[in-house]
């Protein structure tokens, strides 16, 4: 018995060398490990063996026993790893070709911006998109009736137990409040961010868009400053030869209130879909903080003064890139996507 151990051991090495397949292991799994196999026979020979060779037999079958299927996992795990190396590989597939990633164009223009500003004096302040309805609106001088509250105009977000309605900020201005409460003047800073709106989706307008906001406190500060700043800021972003007009307009949070506009970049001038035929495109709304405002923000007014002014990103960035349809900016098509 122990010779016959010895001989199928001598076998069962010399099918472990010219394994080189799967299918060779499977071979050899039949041959050596399964139940109608010749390790399983030797087993059942035992019952033949006398007695008090039974342990010495039985402990030499056990070791060719665990030698086997010590031999097969091995052999198994290096094959399947060799397999799952090379099965991907296909030949006979086309080279690939390695594209450089970039900032989106919005994005671009965001940071463009924010470098000219910091570089004329104003530091960055940032702010939550889910605010309340004091910040949005009360503290920016909104009254209770005021259209912009209406749900046809901003994303209210319910909540159980909700007395402060929730909201999604239609501008960045919430944050101007923040900076005045936890800042003393002189403050000047901008609200680059994600605003929301419920409007309808056009070439001009989307739900979800970018804005930056702008706001100086001091003693003594003159709508000529707030002109001076506005002007300086356009010349560094549209060129020296840009041309401009302010308009008066209405803002709850200033007073007096103005429009900046700029000669249409896609048109030069002459009018299109865009500027609406008219030549021109508002690129900005400024004026100088209302005192009901400073007063929501902790500041007196008959101390300060101060204004504030807003841009949206995604106008900017149609003016800047050419782009004649805001849309083309979020439709994540990679022909507009990789010019930039």
């Amino acid at each position: 018995m122990l010779d016959k151990i010895v001989e199928i051991r001598k076998d069962l090495e010399q099918s472990l060398e010219t394994i080189k397949t799967a299918k060779d292991l499977e071979e050899f799994r039949g041959k050596f490990l399964v139940k109608k196999g010749i390790i399983q026979k030797l087993f059942e020979e035992l019952k033949t063996v006398p007695s008090e060779l039974k342990p010495q037999i039985g402990k030499e079958v056990n070791i060719l026993s665990k030698f086997a299927e010590n031999e097969y996992n091995r052999l198994k795990e290096i094959l399947s790893t060799s397999s799952a190396e090379t099965s991907y590989i296909d030949t006979t597939l086309p080279g690939r070709t390695s594209y450089k990633g970039s900032f989106h164009p919005v994005r671009q223009i965001m940071e463009e911006m924010v470098e000219i500003f910091k570089s004329i004096g104003f530091d960055v302040a940032e702010g939550p998109q889910i605010e309340d309805e004091f910040h949005n609106f009360d503290a920016l001088n909104f009254q209770p009736d005021h259209p912009a509250r209406d749900m046809q105009d901003t994303f209210f977000i319910k909540t159980p137990g909700d007395t402060n309605n929730i909201l999604l900020r239609t501008h960045t201005s919430p944050v101007q409040i923040r900076v005045m409460k936890s800042q003393k003047p002189p403050i000047r800073c901008i609200m680059p961010g994600r605003t929301y709106r419920n409007e309808a989706i056009s070439s001009r307008s989307l739900a979800e868009f970018h804005q930056i906001e702008g706001l100086y406190i001091n003693k003594d500060v003159s709508f000529a400053e707030l002109k001076a700043t506005m002007i300086s800021f356009s010349k560094k972003m549209y060129g020296e030869d840009s041309e401009f007009r302010f308009r008066p307009s209405y803002f709850p949070f200033t007073e007096p209130s103005a429009e900046v506009d700029i000669s249409c970049y896609l048109c030069k001038g002459v009018g299109c879909r865009i500027c609406k035929n008219s030549g021109w495109l508002e690129i900005a709304g400024c004026g100088m903080v209302h005192p009901n405002v400073l007063l929501a923000g902790g500041i007196d007014p008959n101390e300060y003064m101060g204004y504030a002014f807003g841009f949206g990103i995604e106008r900017v960035a149609m003016l800047q890139t050419g782009i004649d349809d805001i849309r083309c900016f979020y439709e994540n098509d990679i022909r507009v996507l990789q010019q930039f």
